[in-house]
């Protein structure tokens, strides 16, 4: 029987944008957008897709992609449903725009609830920004779902899931009940590539957009709990010294000077 699969998808500023465009703003310490490079799916959430469409085509699925956030492009969050997705949902609110760890989950667990009809949650292992890995536990412990991190295989069998959960030095398989949610790591494999059609088909496809109060949420439950300090581009003071001698032997025994006199050996 068909499951119903939510994958939860965040817009990130894109990983591969040049050092030299990164910028922060030290008054309201966050990201300044680099101008001419667009945000990205998170690439761990696209692994989260590719996981969802393979249980799609191995038993059928309808999938439904949640996201929470503010000024969404919408040719950047639409790549899931080109991908193969059913549905996508946004919750597109100012009070979304910079939540902590803790809020986001509350969010998308009420965005969740409001779906209705899961059986499979699935997230992507971390995000690409802060790199926390928080938000899918939270969201867990929130819906009161057993979690499964770093899956890089999942099968449903008897009602339940088989995951292959990776490890250091292999992996190990897990056996859990349904409803469930999961963290899909990079191990899974690349997720595809939009086809043509794919891409048309979503292009006519319009995103449910629902705001903070329609998932029941106001600004004091989405205040932080989490105080940021500070946010900065740490500085790097490097120096480069060529190390000469007569031959390649005195050349060695300089740079073994050197480096007893940095205190390195």
């Amino acid at each position: 029987m068909p499951i119903n699969i939510v994958v939860c998808a965040k817009q990130v500023v894109d990983p591969e944008t040049p050092a030299s465009a990164f910028r922060i703003d030290p008054e309201t310490k966050s990201v300044v957008p680099a101008a001419g490079i667009p945000p990205v799916v998170n690439g761990f959430d696209e692994n989260a897709v590719e996981a969802a469409l393979q249980l799609k085509e191995a038993d059928g699925a309808n999938i439904t992609v949640v996201s929470v956030g503010n000024g969404f492009v919408m040719d950047v969050m639409k790549k899931p449903l080109s991908m193969g997705a059913d549905e996508l949902i946004l919750v597109d609110d100012p009070l979304t725009a910079e939540l902590d760890a803790f809020a986001t989950a509350q969010a998308l667990a009420e965005a969740i609830k409001k779906v209705g009809d899961f059986d499979l949650v699935l997230c992507g292992r971390q995000a690409s920004d802060w790199d926390n890995s928080m938000v899918p536990l939270g969201v867990a412990e929130l819906l009161g779902l057993p979690c499964v991190t770093m899956a890089q295989k999942i099968e449903t069998q008897d009602g339940g899931i088989v995951v292959q959960r990776a490890l250091t030095d292999g992996y190990e398989v897990i056996q859990a009940p349904l409803p469930a949610l999961v963290t899909v790591s990079n191990e899974l494999g690349e997720p595809r590539y939009p086809t043509l059609r794919g891409i048309m088909m979503a292009g006519r496809k319009r995103p449910t957009v629902w705001t903070a109060s329609d998932i029941g949420l106001d600004e004091s439950a989405l205040a932080p709990r989490l105080t940021l300090e500070d946010l900065y581009v740490p500085v790097s003071d490097k120096q480069c010294e060529f190390i000469e001698g007569e031959d390649e032997a005195d050349a060695g025994r300089q740079l073994a000077l050197k480096l007893r006199e940095a205190h390195l050996v």
